[in-house]
């Protein structure tokens, strides 16, 4: 079964940080000075999740993957790519094209609510198509998984992801058979992936969750926090470098609207759902600036690190259209994406759409054409 609303809008890891220590600030992180000894972030690039959609029209398309990915190396000047979602087609597809495109590819299979079996079968053909494009000389890294905690049925009560997250919210969860149950499945997903893939391999993880990261080659994290100055970022993410391996932040992000840094993981939960069509919580106030703030601000702490790669969360969210004439209704306001949907019939479900750049996209654009543009001097220079 697919997990729809773009993995469930990155809300596990919000869970996880909400649960277990979520430190909030006060105010837009600020550049880091990085010291001599520091090269920066080795990719850049941003989370593409490809899946079946909530409509036929929203669904992984062949022709608009390809221009998506245009975009994103010749616009967004991403040399990055996460790929993520389930449907080893769509996977497998995707991450031909970044290969073909020269991108660094983070394959992330991420089938949810199914058997265990399912999934683990699932990551093993996903790996298989990583390891031949990686012989075949792609730089790619592959992530059995994301958050198995929420994903995968038996570790935590709930028949889906929305039932789990209210069950670890309400505390409705005995921890450490949770944490028993994941360590069994992390090492079953990790030994799937050794014996298909002969490259680096890592796991998205939230940011609180006990993993043992000697089955990786890489620490892998969702980062959702908020803090009020780049030192306490700089604080907390150094803990993920003691176990002497990279890091990489395989998801960061904000939503679209004044507060939502702090609310990091959790800015999908102001929308009830149970009214049709959808509608935004009452008082919040769209502001392209406080995501592009955000994501810029979290980027220079992980550059001042760094860091083995940066994932921002994520390209388009087709099923949160943007309403600009109705804010009520203006879906993409909780949205992490860097680009808003557009639809040509707003309010039909059936309406073709298109996307538009966000703030964020512009920013993050700069900033990723830059550090580009240093590289290739360096190259030169060596050369």
């Amino acid at each position: 079964m697919s997990i729809s609303r773009a993995r469930f809008l990155a809300g596990a890891a919000g869970a996880g940080a909400a649960l277990l220590a979520a430190g909030a600030g006060a105010g837009p992180a600020q550049a880091m000075q990085r010291g001599p000894a520091q090269q920066g972030l080795t990719h850049r690039g941003v989370v593409y999740t490809v899946g079946a959609g909530e409509t036929p029209g929203t669904a992984w398309n062949a022709a608009r993957m390809r221009r998506d990915l245009r975009a994103i190396q010749r616009e967004l000047h991403a040399d990055s790519i996460e790929v993520t979602g389930d449907g080893v087609e769509r996977l497998t597809a995707t991450m031909a094209e970044a290969a073909e495109r020269g991108l660094h590819i983070w394959a992330q299979p991420t089938l949810g609510d199914a058997p265990e079996r399912e999934i683990l079968d699932h990551l093993a053909e996903t790996g298989r198509c990583a390891e031949r494009l990686r012989r075949q000389g792609a730089a790619v890294d592959l992530a059995v998984g994301c958050e198995f905690w929420l994903f995968v049925p038996g570790i935590v009560p709930g028949a889906d992801a929305l039932e789990r997250v209210e069950n670890l919210l309400k505390g409705n969860v005995d921890f450490e058979a949770m944490q028993r149950k994941l360590d069994v499945f992390l090492a079953k997903a990790a030994k799937v992936g050794r014996s298909v893939f002969r490259g680096k391999l890592s796991y998205a993880a939230a940011q609180d969750d006990r993993v043992d990261w000697s089955l990786f080659d890489v620490v892998g994290i969702d980062y959702y926090s908020y803090h009020r100055r780049p030192a306490q970022y700089v604080r907390e993410l150094r803990k993920y470098l003691r176990h002497g391996k990279p890091l990489a932040i395989t998801e960061f992000g904000a939503c679209t609207f004044r507060g939502a840094p702090e609310q990091g993981g959790m800015g999908w939960y102001n929308v009830d759902y149970s009214k049709e069509p959808p509608e935004v919580n009452e008082g919040l106030v769209r502001s392209e600036r406080t995501q592009a703030t955000y994501l810029t601000g979290l980027l220079d702490v992980f550059e001042s690190m760094g860091l083995y790669a940066a994932q921002a969360f994520e390209f388009v969210t087709a099923d949160a259209p943007h309403r600009p004439d109705d804010p009520r209704h203006d879906l993409d306001m909780v949205s992490y994406a860097i680009v808003k949907p557009i639809q040509d019939r707003p309010g039909d479900p059936a309406s073709n759409w298109h996307w538009e750049p966000k703030e964020a996209f512009h920013a993050l654009a700069r900033r990723y054409e830059r550090a580009r543009c240093r590289a290739d001097a360096a190259t030169r220079h060596r050369v």
